[in-house]
This record gives C-alpha cells, structure tokens and sequence, in this order.
C-alpha cells in the first residue's frame, strides 16, 4: 500500500470520557488499514490512554503523536469567577514533538486539574508560555480561540492572538487549523482563517475532529453524546448533538473536502515528520526508604530486619527454613527490590503501631518466608508447601506484588502514614474508570430510545452477570437471541449497545491502590482531581506497573474490624486451595 498523502492529528478516543467513542486499537488499526504512517491522540485535556495508544502504534509500527486538545482560560487558570456570564474556553491542540514535549503535557494536563478546573481541566498562556519547549500547537477547531474572535469580527485581537501564541513556540511550530465538517460556521471562518495565515505568514494545517472511527458509528456516538448529557435521542431542545462528519475519514475524502487546500493537507507528513516521541524502557522506579544508622544499604537493612524477627516468628528455626529465607533473600538482593520489601515492612509495621487491624495476608505474598518473618503475613509457607516464585521470579522480571488488607474504617490513616513519611508531592491513589458493562449500557441506550423500562429490565436481566459481554449472552441465551432476530427495536437496542459496550464511562479512585515515587509524582504521571477532590493519577494501574512505579495495595476491608473472623485463602501450588482463620 502506497504511503497516504494525508495523516490524522486530531483524534478523540473514549478517553474524552462520553465524548469520543474511539477505542485505542482500532485508532491505530484504521490508521494502518488506510496506510498512513503516523496517528495523533489528542484527547479532552488529559493523557488517559497516551501510553496505551503509544505501545498499540509502535506494535504496528506505526508512529504515535501524543497530544491533547487542551482548554485555554479566558484570562488567569486561577480564576473561577464567572460573573454570569458563560464561562470560555479556547480550545487548543497540543503535540508532542519529543520526550520534553511529553513531559510537558503531563505537566499541563496536571495542573489543568490540580490548580485550573473550573467545568473543564484549563491552563492558561502563562503555564503554557512556562512549559511549552518540545510541543507544536495547531489553533484549534470552532471553540478555538482565533475562529471564536473571527466570527465575532475581532480580526485585530485574532492578529494578536495569533501572535502571541507564535511567540509561545519554536519557529514555525504553532499552526492555524482549518476543519470541514459542513457546519455552516465552520464554512464561513475557513476563508478567514486562511487569510489570516496569509498574513501572519503562519502555516495553515487541515484537520478532522474525529470522534469515531466510521461514518456507520455515527448512530452509536450520538446514543453516547445523550448518555453524557442525559437527555432522550428525540429530545427537541438537546443541544449536544453527534455531527455525523467527525468520523476517521480516508485521505481520499479529505482532499475532496479541501480541494483549493492541497498543501494545508500536506502538511500534517512535515508536523508528522517533526514529531519523534522515543519513550524509554521502563525500569523500577521504587522510592528511597530512609536506611538507619550504621547499615549501608537496603540489602544490609532487609537482611538485618528479617534474621532478628525468624527466631521470633519460628522459635528454633532449623536449617531447612534459615535455607530458604537466605535464598529468598539473595534473591530480593539480585532483583534490586529490598527497598520495595522495607516499603510494605514499614508500611504494616506503621499500621500496628497505630492499633490498626492488618490483614493476615493473600496471594503470592503468602508464598514468601520474608513477608512471613517480617510480619507482613500471618502463614507460614513452609507449613503449607507454599512456593516463593509465585511472588518473585528471577527469570521473569517483574514487580512483586504484595497486597496488603487494612481495616475499611482506618485506611485513609496509613495512607496519611505514606503521605507524611515520602512527601505529598511523591504520594497518590490510582485511577480507575467504570466502564460500559453489558448489563448497564443496554439500560443506557434503552433509556436513550425511550423504549418502556420494564421491556428494557427483562432484555438486561436476560444477560448473565458479572463480566459476560454481549456478544457471550446472544450466543448462549436462547430467549435473548430469539428476541434479538425477531424484534426490531430489540435487534437496535443490541446493536447500538455492542457498538458501546466496554467504553470508558466516568474516571474514579482505585479502592485500593497508591504509588509512591522516588521523585515528585509529575517526572513520572500525570495527575487527576476527581469529583471527590482526591488527586489519583491519570493512568490506571496496569500501565502503571509497566512504567516500573511502585504500587502499594492497600486495600480496606470491613471484616477486619473483627480481624478473628478474617478468611484468607491462599493458592497451594498443586492449585488446592488452603482456607486458613
């Protein structure tokens, strides 16, 4: 296939939360399927699925454009008074050029929401002015700020505008967009635009604001827009509306819609060619435990804390278990995760001081001797046959994981604990995002169609719950499939249903999880502030554990307020399972 002529570099994925409905992997599969080389993710204020997006470009070898399509505040970020008036904001597209550029977003995005959210996540020109090396800016689409002044007929405050946000970049990297999607506002402000980057001499860019992947989505992505705002689909006064040409267009279709623009088209291979985004190899980033006087090192300390407390933990110890935990040991010591080890040690150690109940252990942890000397578990693993690869694996390089279970009632005081001990700026909790199950998007969309609640509860409850799709239902529920050949509105509410199921829904915080950084949160994540006012970071555990920062379960439990009655139950490693009291 023949090099496209012409690349994507505005993008929004299901990350722009009820507003996109693109999922990461078929962005990069139709990029691929139309042969371009590169792809842009530029997603509502935030970097959710950036580093997702980045690993599925580069196993297709495919050249992924991190950006965003950030909000620019009407005057200081700080402000959040809007005197009754409709609070604005500009809308921009942000790439990255390299590394600093990436790092520069998570800088933006952060404090977006940590020091600018007023209704959306705002920066404002100053912060960008302060963190703008290593990005290229294209102006935006309608909600920009130099078609806004445009239409409003401010052509001089476009001039400075326009200027300024030139002053912002490195020569030749702040664009002025142009985009077709046959709204009559956009037809109008094209001609305006390009006559203003004649006269800037600003290089002008098409774009499409795509916001699902095929026209045929079209249905399925205005179904979201109603569930985002939570109106009927045939409610007259529903301003939110899908527009049906923010689809993934082919180049094709793009140059026939900007026939007297074939060098605006061009352009976005040269802003492709100028973004090289080289993200390194993940390793441990765990944080510094404070090692006391007169030991060297965390082995030396690890080693120390671990050979006082067998004794105690196994009164007359023999050889075989003095064996293993020496072996644990050097296995700890060679993997470089001591520290990690005196991280939880430190962390039940605290709990214990303070009378909060700690669980008596679960999972891999179970297996290790250490955890079990060290008190961060109740078992003993030589009792019970309990292997110490379960946890940590010299030929499979990976973070250990060692849950911890605390009582429900006290969990945010160990997370206090965490946060006094390495830093407000080092400590936070993990996103999560509720997704579209089978069950609640079938409800969703029902509600949508004004189809009768109770048709709607039948068709839902007809899908065996948790954690079967859809797809799995029709296949094994007769009465469902039967319904779904034979009923129209039925065969719709499924099929708009299947095109949303899965979908990123709301963002939220892990019940259990925070990290702890070596260095501020900000050289490592971006930053998240959710309806709750709790800071989580913007990525969610998994891609956590890739980019090698620690990540400390914490997780709160009701039952260990009367930790006697606890449960643990451990997997042997014949795959029998051990209830243990």
């Amino acid at each position: 296939m023949a090099a496209a002529r012409y690349l994507h570099l505005h993008n929004h994925s299901e990350y722009s939360l009820l507003d996109g409905a693109i999922r990461i992997g078929d962005l990069v599969s139709i990029a691929k399927e139309m042969g371009m080389g590169a792809v842009a993710l530029t997603d509502h204020g935030n970097l959710f699925g950036s580093i997702p997006f980045y690993k599925a470009a580069k196993a297709k070898n495919l050249k992924p454009i991190v950006g965003m399509e950030t909000y620019v505040a009407e005057g200081s970020r700080f402000d959040r008074s809007s005197h009754g008036r409709r609070v604005r904001n500009d809308h921009l597209t942000l790439l990255a050029k390299n590394e600093t550029g990436y790092r520069n977003l998570i800088e933006l995005s952060s404090k977006a929401y940590l020091e600018g959210f007023y209704y959306k996540p705002r920066i404002d020109l100053e912060l960008l002015e302060r963190h703008s090396e290593g990005l290229l800016a294209l102006s935006g689409c309608l909600q920009g700020g130099l078609p806004r002044l445009l239409r409003a007929g401010d052509r001089r405050g476009a001039l400075d505008l326009a200027d300024r946000l030139r002053s912002i970049f490195e020569p030749g990297d702040f664009y002025i967009e142009i985009q077709n999607h046959g709204i009559p506002e956009e037809l109008q402000v094209i001609p305006e635009l390009t006559k203003l980057a004649g006269e800037t001499g600003l290089p002008l860019v098409v774009t499409n604001d795509c916001h699902f992947c095929r026209r045929e989505d079209h249905a399925a992505h205005d179904i979201l827009l109603c569930i985002q705002t939570g109106k009927d689909l045939d409610d007259p006064a529903r301003v939110l509306r899908s527009n049906p040409e923010t689809y993934f267009k082919s180049p094709d279709e793009m140059y026939r819609l900007f026939p007297e623009h074939e060098e605006a088209l061009q352009r976005t291979l040269e802003i492709a060619e100028k973004c090289s985004l080289n993200l390194k190899e993940s390793v441990s980033l765990l944080p510094r435990f404070p090692i006391p006087e007169p030991y060297r090192s965390a082995d030396d300390y690890l080693e120390r804390l671990v050979m006082e407390s067998l004794e105690e933990r196994i009164p007359g110890a023999d050889e075989a278990a003095h064996a293993r935990v020496q072996y644990e040991l050097d296995v700890i010591k060679r993997m470089h995760f001591s520290g990690y080890f005196l991280v939880v040690w430190d962390i039940v150690h605290a709990a214990r001081e303070l009378g909060i109940p700690v669980g008596p252990g679960r999972g891999s942890a179970a297996g290790s001797l250490v955890c079990y000397a060290l008190g961060i578990t109740s078992i003993n693993p030589l009792e019970n046959g309990l292997l110490f690869e379960r946890l940590l694996n010299p030929e499979r390089v990976s973070m250990p994981d060692i849950d911890v279970d605390f009582c429900d009632e006290r969990r945010q005081e160990i997370i206090e604990y965490v946060i006094s001990k390495y830093g407000k700026e080092n400590v936070c909790q993990i996103i999560t995002f509720g997704r579209m199950a089978a069950r609640a998007v079938v409800r969703d969309v029902g509600r949508v169609l004004k189809i009768p609640y109770g048709d709607v509860d039948k068709l839902a409850k007809m899908i065996p719950a948790p954690g079967v799709t859809l797809t799995k239902a029709l296949a094994n529920v007769p009465e469902l499939k039967e319904r779904y050949e034979q009923d129209t509105t039925v065969r719709k509410l499924i099929d708009l249903s299947l095109s949303l199921e899965g979908l990123a829904r709301h963002a939220s915080t892990h019940a259990a999880g925070i990290v702890i950084t070596p260095t501020r949160l900000l050289d490592h994540v971006p930053l998240f502030r959710t309806n709750k006012g709790e800071v989580t970071t913007q990525y969610e555990m998994k891609i956590l554990e890739d980019l090698g920062i620690l990540k400390i379960d914490i997780l709160g439990l009701k039952t260990l307020s009367h930790i006697d009655k606890t449960l643990c139950l451990i997997h042997r490693h014949e795959g029998v399972e051990l209830e243990m009291k």
